[in-house]
């Protein structure tokens, strides 16, 4: 049996799928998809067009046979005394009728089901479906977006807006709820409700929304609030037996807390006098200013918000040609360079790779990404990067010292090129080389990055700290000195690079290149470098980096005299 043309393609297609999984980690690899579920449309649609000619043979058939059957039946004997006539009804129910019964048994659905068999086992999987709805309560916590905004799809940037339904909203809070996170389960579900209001058609109905939102709000400690929604609920479905039960519930435990309150106010009162004094003396003591956490300088870095760059410092950054001491490549013409922080200092390079190069390395890179990799903080070895699907940060166990040490988490994938994939990658290294003189034999492979749906890094850094002893052990190449990204795509809104410690953020740039290094000249490392990449809102997030290792560079970036230096 021949496989038709579309099947072909199709399995062609698939067979760049089957080794991948985590799709929304990668936007590259999620364009693969829209061209799978085009495939499957042309199938379904195929299919439809068998079922309606087969039901337009049938019509026809029971057309024919209604008007014969009505002139037959007005006169039974004179009809069947024309002898074609009787022969006709002899051949029609003994053959005719039995060609009928075998069209309207046919499968027209064999090719449709057989194409839908082979891509299932390549579709996304629930990891997929949850993961990317994470990303989007990361980008809504991240961004500051409110959930109307996300639903009526009003992003920055977007050029295909897409709005979601109430069932949209609904699983999302879903999701939120089965990873007992109630805040987004109310603010999903008051959405879903708010669209309900507004006359949005859904197969979902109110009752069933108010049920979770009342029940998420007392989760939060809102007990008047999940009262009032609850009797809204009662109004809907006055026997709505869960709801009945939880009325009485939260009246109860209001009445609770109005007693309790009203027997604290008392004792408060009797306190009130003595705390007066202590009071006056601490307001002559000047209250010390809690520092921001990382977590909340990192988001807000990623807004565009606290970058520290002062009009002093920024009049010291220079643009200019650079050509690296007269380098000869560079002598006639010199690559453009900007300086984008002082402290580290951190330069960008402009133009610095063609757009037929960056087809190129996505090109090779796209069958080789998988889920991206971090250094193991204890171990120093490279291995893959957990996922972080909810708000609580992981922990993992030194096991030497038996601390805790928090978990990093990327949501990206990756791959890793070298010259023997395409001389070109050797190309691309010389030129990095040639740019920062460092050697190029020691550093690693070029990674390739690709980030999905929310794609992020989340702060950490490049080279190997001194509780880290065994860090890159491995590669024998020493500690990460520099490191070189490129910047292969624009990204609509979202995904800067930012250094959380020194407030400074570097927004990608497509064709462009950022250069710092992660240790001082003393082999120290640089702890200003702690770095993150933002979660990418609107666009797609193409990067490449090398990490650049200290062996080689003894006479090209010789040693400090100081820690500092």
């Amino acid at each position: 049996m021949e496989l038709p043309c579309w099947c072909l393609l199709l399995l062609s297609c698939l067979q760049s799928l089957s080794a991948h999984n985590d799709f929304f980690t990668s936007t590259g690899q999620m364009t693969d998809l829209l061209y799978t579920e085009k495939d499957l449309v042309t199938s379904l649609k195929d299919y439809i067009r068998a079922e309606e000619n087969k039901l337009e043979r049938v019509k026809q058939w029971a057309d024919k046979l209604d008007s014969l059957s009505a002139t037959a039946t007005q006169d039974p004997e004179g009809f069947l005394g024309h002898p074609v006539n009787a022969f006709k009804l002899m051949k029609r129910l003994n053959t005719e009728w039995g060609d009928l019964e075998s069209l309207v048994l046919s499968d027209t659905t064999d090719g449709f089901i057989s194409n839908l068999t082979i891509q299932r086992q390549y579709f996304p999987t629930d990891e997929d479906q949850t993961g990317a709805a994470k990303a989007l309560l990361r980008l809504q916590d991240t961004y500051r977006l409110d959930a109307n905004t996300i639903s009526t799809g009003n992003l920055p940037g977007v050029k295909h807006k897409s709005q979601m339904t109430v069932e949209d909203c609904y699983e999302l809070a879903k999701i939120a709820y089965s990873d007992v996170d109630y805040y987004h389960t109310e603010v999903w579900m008051a959405q879903a409700l708010k669209q309900l209001d507004e006359g949005e058609e859904s197969s979902l109905d109110k009752v069933t929304v108010l049920d979770y939102l009342s029940y998420s709000i007392y989760q939060q400690g809102e007990i008047e609030r999940a009262l009032e929604y609850t009797k809204q609920l009662l109004e809907l479905d006055p026997e709505h037996q869960r709801a009945k039960g939880n009325l009485k519930y939260f009246e109860f435990q209001l009445e609770k807390q109005k007693k309790a309150a009203e027997e604290n106010e008392t004792q408060k009162e009797t306190e009130r006098e003595k705390r007066d004094t202590t009071d006056k003396k601490k307001k002559s003591k000047k209250v010390s200013s809690q520092p921001i956490p990382e977590r909340k300088k990192y988001e807000m870095l990623c807004r565009g918000e606290g970058i520290k760059m002062t009009p002093r410092r920024q009049s010291r950054l220079f643009c200019r040609y650079y050509d690296n001491n007269h380098n000869p490549k560079y002598v006639l013409a010199p690559i453009k360079q900007q300086d984008e922080w002082d402290r580290p200092y951190i330069v960008r390079y402009l133009d610095i790779i063609s757009d037929a190069e960056i087809e190129k390395v996505k090109t090779l890179a796209k069958p080789r990404l998988r889920r991206a990799t971090i250094s193991n903080p204890i171990t120093g070895v490279l291995e893959t990067a957990p996922y972080r699907i909810s708000k609580r940060r992981a922990t993992v166990h030194d096991p030497q010292t038996g601390k805790l040490t928090t978990a990093q988490y990327r949501v990206s994938k990756s791959a890793w090129l070298t010259g023997y994939d395409d001389p070109m990658i050797d190309q691309i290294n010389q030129r990095i080389e040639d740019l920062t003189g460092l050697e190029m034999d020691t550093a690693e492979e070029l990674q390739v990055a690709n980030y999905g749906v929310g794609g992020q890094y989340e702060p950490h850094f490049d080279f190997g700290r001194k509780d880290e002893p065994d860090a890159f052990k491995e590669l024998g190449t020493g500690n990460r000195i520099a490191t070189w990204l490129f910047y292969m795509s624009d990204v609509s809104a979202g995904g800067a690079t930012v250094f959380p410690d020194v407030g400074a953020a570097v927004w990608p740039k497509k064709g462009s290149a950022v250069f710092w290094y992660n240790l001082f000249a003393s082999g120290e490392g640089d702890y200003s470098t702690r770095h993150a990449a933002c979660p990418v809102l609107v666009g797609n997030k193409w990067v490449s980096n090398k990490w650049i290792h200290e062996r080689g560079q003894e006479w090209r970036r010789p040693c400090g005299l100081s820690e500092s230096e």
